[in-house]
Parts: structure tokens; sequence; C-alpha cells
């Protein structure tokens, strides 16, 4: 099974101790929201993503995973994310929180990233250019793949997950470059506005990428 290693944290940030992951409890997670000091940030985003992702996978004790469930019901998966969101693109918390904006998008606007998606699908069969070999999601699959991750019973592989996630990002990326090619021609601010968002979830899924191939070389912290 796949897991961190402590070793390629220190690229990132050299102070940081590996710890054993576990679920973190109430208490334990107001030590560490409660302060503002960086290094105590950084620790618990990375426990927390090891807890939801190790944890979610090397166990099959089905009270771990309620634990984890329980932990995102009462501090709120917006709060973890939070913590999630400061830590570097290509780490574990860094991936988690990339899945969870992906998500989080797709779920507010499902109308909007369909058409976006049918748009991109459609473009990327012609170009042949989606990069990888992951099959890219549909939203629901998407949504499906994300909660099971972010409540820690995902039992696939995370290398995997993070590659189809990269190739839904890739697919959007072309759909919202078709959309703004369109836009150009009534709304050249509008047109900009979509490229530059295509352009970032490019960004995105490259992070997404290396962090799927750090995980297979049990580097990703």
């Amino acid at each position: 099974m796949k897991g961190a290693r402590a070793g390629s944290q220190a690229a990132h940030d050299p102070g940081f101790r590996h710890h054993k992951p576990k679920p973190l409890t109430s208490a334990e997670f107001d030590t560490y929201v409660g302060g503002a000091d960086p290094a105590r940030l950084s620790e618990a985003a990375h426990l927390s993503a090891a807890a939801f992702v190790q944890r979610g996978l090397s166990n099959r004790d089905p009270e771990v995973t309620a634990r984890l469930i329980s932990v995102a019901e009462d501090e709120g998966l917006e709060v973890l994310a939070e913590l999630w969101s400061q830590a570097p693109a290509r780490s574990l918390p860094g991936s988690l929180w990339r899945l969870y904006a992906i998500r989080t998008a797709t779920l507010r606007n499902p109308e909007v990233m369909a058409a976006r998606f049918s748009a991109g699908a459609h473009r990327a069969q012609v170009d042949r250019i989606v990069a990888g070999v992951a099959e890219p999601p549909t939203s629901e699959q998407l949504r499906k793949m994300a909660d099971s991750i972010l409540s820690g019973a995902f039992e696939g592989d995370y290398a995997h997950a993070l590659e189809r996630t990269a190739a839904y990002c890739r697919v959007l990326a072309l759909g919202m470059a078709d959309h703004a090619d369109a836009a150009d021609l009534s709304n050249e601010a509008r047109g900009s506005k979509l490229t530059a968002r295509a352009t970032a979830l490019v960004r995105t899924a490259e992070d997404l990428e290396a962090c799927a191939r750090l995980w297979r070389s049990d580097c990703l912290d």
C-alpha cells in the first residue's frame, strides 16, 4: 500500500517531522486551529491529510472509517480544506485541497461544468491531446470518487484517483478554452477570463499528475 514518506517533505518544509497518522479528535484539532503558528498549522494539515488518505486505505475497520467521517462532520470539511489549502501544491494535503476545490466547484455549478466537460470531451476526442492514460470521470463519477476519499472510505488506488481528477481538469480546460473562443466574439473580457481559468486548470492537472507519481514512489507527504 502506498504511503507518505517524511523525506519528500524536507524539500517543502525542513522543520516538519513525520508522525504516524491518526484521526484527530476535536480537542486535538482545536489546539492546532486555535493558534497562528505556521509550523503547527502545517503539521495539522499533513496529519489530517494522512489520516484521511492513509488510514482510509490501510484500515478495513469500520470504526476507524467512522471516526474519520466524524472528524469531517464535527469540524467541517471546510475547516480541514482551509488547512490543506496552505500546503504546497505537490504534497498530500495539497492534493486533497485540489480534489476538494474541484469537487466543490462542480457541485456549485453542475450545469455549467457539465457543459464545459461536454465541450472539452468532444474537443479532446478530436485533438487527442488529453495527457495520461486515465479515463476522465464524469461530474457525477468525480463527486462519488471525491466523496469517498474525503470521508476516509476510499479503498482504491489514490494515484489513479489523482490521475482521473487531472484528466477531468484537462477536459474542463479544453471546454473552457472552446467557450472562451466563442465568448471572444461578443465579450473579450469574459473570453480572457475563461482562458485564464483554463490555464489554471491545466496547472492543477499537472500538479495532480505530479502528486500521483510521488504517491507511487512513496514520496508524497
